[in-house]
Formats: C-alpha cells, structure tokens, sequence
C-alpha cells in the first residue's frame, strides 16, 4: 500500500513515516498541501494522512482539490486542535477518518491495516466480476435508472421482454440481468445472435436438426430451444431474422412445442424468451419486413436503452468502473482519473456507445503511460476532431461559431461536469449552482442530460 503523509510538523512526519514504514507500507512525506497536491498530480497513492492545520492552503480547503485527483484515495485528517464541528467538515469532504494530536500509534496502526483490507476486498470483487461478467449494468442516470426498475419488476415473471437500443448500449447485459434476477437463473442461459447466422441455418439454430435431414447434417443436433429448456433465450438482432423463420417461430411460441429439422415428433419445451434488436420495429412492420404478430408476441414488457450520448452523467461512473476491470485483467500499474479526462469523454458523442467506451478505456490502459489518465491522451485515442474543446479561463479560444453556441456548450460542459460531480443528483447540482430546480431540469432536458 502507497501512503503519503502531509503535515509540516517534521517530529510528527518523521515518527509517522517510520511507523508505517515498520508495518511494510511504502510512504512518502510531504511538508505542505502545496507539495502533496503536486506529488498526487505525478503518482498514485492508496491512502493520505493530512493534517488540517497547515502553512498555506489548509488541509480542509486541500481535501476539496485532491479527491478529484485520485478515485478511491483513502484519506485520514489529522489536528491537534480538533472540534466536532470540524471533524463532520471533513467527513463531508470525503474523510474516511479523523485523529486528533498526539497521535496514538496503535490506532493508526489499526487504520491501516483497515484500509489495507478494503483494497485487498476491492481487488477482489474486480477479479470476481471478470469472472462472472457481474456488475456491468452501471449508470446513475435518469434514463438507467428507469431501464433497471423495468429490470426489477420484469425479471421475476415469465414475461417475454423485448430489449430496444442502439449497438453497443448493453442489450445482452440486461437480458442477462434479467435471467439472473428470476427463478430461471439456476437454468441455462442460451443465446443467438440472429444476423450472425446465415438464414438458412437460422431455423436448425433455433429447433435442431435430426440426422440426414440436409447435406451435411451427420448427426442429430438439439436447437437453442432444446439447450434452454427451463432457462432464458435471448434472441438477439431480431430484426434481422427473415420472414420464413419468423413465421416458424411464431408458431412455436403459440404452441410450446417445437420441431426438428427432418424430425416429425414435436418437443415440448419450457423457456423465457428475450429478444432485442437496434432496429425501429414499427418502420420494419411498415415496410413488410417483420410480423406484427410477431412483434406483439415479443413485445410483452418493451424496455427501451438510452445511447450513451444521453447518459452524460454515467459517463465517469462506466470510465471508473472499465479503468478498475483492465487493471485488473492486465496486471498494470495503477492509474487514476484527473477531472479534464472526464470533459474529454463527456465531449465525444460515443456512436459506438458503452462498448466503444469500453473498448477506449482498455486502449488507454495497455498504451497508455504515468499515473494519471488527462484530456490530451484521451483526446489521442479519439478519433481525431470529435471530441469537443473546451476552452480555458486563462487563454480563451474563438472558435467559429456564433456567441450563442458557444454559451451552450459552455452550458452543457458545466452541467456533464455537475451531474458526474453530484453522481445526478439533481437537487445537489441545483444547491451547487445556486439555481433553481425548474430552470435546471429545463436546462437539463435542452441539452438532453435527463
């Protein structure tokens, strides 16, 4: 564990150095928030001894600028003039702890070893979630908010679920959430991804085949409904499923039962069908393309996911949580988040959705270099011109756009980075801005942030 103290007292800096030290931990020691604000900026830490009485910026108004600096940071308040007034203050601002001077060692001792503790636990649930693939349904956003309650009521049944969204917005993720939160969830999850198979084996996909029935069946071979019996089948890309097969599916859901290609005995079968698809059903019934019947037969509890695009605030939550997942994976060295990294993200308009945020996350983690991921090596792994520049206070840039698009997406910048500060937290961002609730949700749903 990398600890770092702040405090100017040399007796107290020295004497706490050493007592980690003895406990194995690698610790640095800094004589001012000024110097352990710079040595955050440049390396990575696990846990912060700061004192609150310091030359310069105190260790209160310090606390507030480093939390941006470092996800997960641990933080431990010192003072020798130490009040409850102050100690709630810096519980507040994200303390996990709060000693007052002299220092008792054995505390400190038992502290961190806590946190010591907790990462280990925390390593562990990362390595757990690679191996299941669970806790990847993350978002805070009005919109997932909405799609993990339809989640919640839906997956108990045996209701049909047909999952809507754009490629890449986790449509498998929810069917599987789905099959997890139902009493199926002990029985196969079977899926098929119906554009990725050619049209004429859709349908032995799908029910199977018995020997000899075509040229090249050699043996019987049991479809996807006979795989899922007592489970869950995701039928994916359902749209793109031709007209024949969809007609032969149909007749399947009516009857519960199914038969080989070749065969002539039907097979009853018990399974919850999920289907999805990136296509506007409504336009392809229009234009002949797919079964009304069809459509109401699948489409018992719609649930509709939003583009990342429209799920500003989630942004940072998904970038944190794929950051923790491939340095995990990989083994690298810890990296950390600066808040400018985050308005790069959040500037990009993401057509490939969480998986394309996914896969620039990884690439940032196997080329990336240094302890901390900035807006520049972001913007590098972006392709070129897309992501939105945001100019600074101290050398303003015109750009070539009238005054009024430049102040809304000043305003839109503001209110991404407010909603990733407050974790959407409407009310919270409105006390921030000194602004009332009304005029924020307008602003808000303007620039299509709720």
């Amino acid at each position: 564990m990398r600890i770092l103290i702040v405090d100017d007292e040399p007796r107290i800096r020295s004497s706490l150095k050493g007592l980690l030290e003895d406990e194995g931990y690698r610790v640095t020691a800094c004589d001012s928030a000024e110097a352990g604000i710079d040595r955050l900026e440049q390396h990575h830490y696990d846990t912060l001894f700061l004192d609150v009485m310091l030359p310069g910026i105190t260790g209160l108004e310090a606390l507030k600028r480093i939390q941006p600096l470092q996800t997960g940071l641990k933080v431990m308040m010192m003072s020798g003039e130490a009040d409850l007034a102050m100690a709630v203050e810096a519980t507040r601002l994200g303390a996990v702890d709060f000693f007052e001077k002299p220092l008792n060692p054995d505390r400190v001792i038992l502290a961190a070893r806590q946190v010591a503790t907790q990462l280990k636990l925390e390593q562990r649930v990362c390595e757990l979630e690679l191996q299941t693939g669970a806790g990847e349904l993350i978002g805070q956003s009005p919109g997932m908010r909405a799609v993990n309650d339809l989640i919640q009521r839906a997956a108990p049944t045996d209701g049909r679920v047909l999952i809507l969204g754009e490629n890449g917005t986790g449509k498998e993720l929810v069917a599987r959430a789905i099959h997890n939160g139902s009493l199926r969830k002990t029985a196969p999850f079977i899926s098929l991804n119906c554009a990725a198979i050619p049209k004429d084996l859709v349908e032995s996909e799908l029910f199977g085949h018995e020997k000899g029935a075509f040229t090249g069946a050699v043996r019987r071979k049991s479809g996807r409904f006979e795989l899922a019996d007592g489970g869950t089948l995701f039928l994916d890309e359902i749209g793109d499923m031709g007209l024949e097969t969809q007609a032969k599916l149909l007749r399947v859901l009516q009857e519960g039962e199914a038969t080989r290609i070749g065969g002539e005995t039907p097979f009853p079968f018990d399974v919850r069908v999920v289907a999805a698809t990136n296509k506007d059903l409504n336009l392809e019934i229009a234009a002949g393309r797919f079964r009304e019947d069809l459509y109401y037969r699948l489409n018992v509890v719609p649930i509709v996911l939003p583009p990342l695009r429209e799920r500003g605030e989630d942004i940072a939550l998904l970038a944190r949580h794929f950051l923790s997942h491939f340095l995990a994976k990989t083994g690298k060295a810890a990296r950390a988040w600066h808040t400018s990294a985050f308005d790069a993200l959040a500037g990009y308009h993401w057509p490939g959705n969480v998986r394309e945020l996914e896969n620039t996350v990884e690439r940032l983690v196997i080329l990336g270099d240094g302890n901390r991921i900035e807006a520049g090596e972001v913007g590098r792994m972006l392709p070129s011109g897309t992501v939105e520049q945001r100019p600074c206070k101290e050398e303003p840039v015109l750009e070539r756009k009238s005054f009024r698009e430049q102040v809304e997406a000043f305003e839109r910048s503001l209110l991404v980075q407010g909603m990733t500060q407050t974790s959407g937290n409407v009310s919270q961002l409105a006390r921030n801005l000194q602004m009332d609730r009304a005029n924020l949700h307008r602003k808000l749903k303007q620039y299509a942030l709720k």
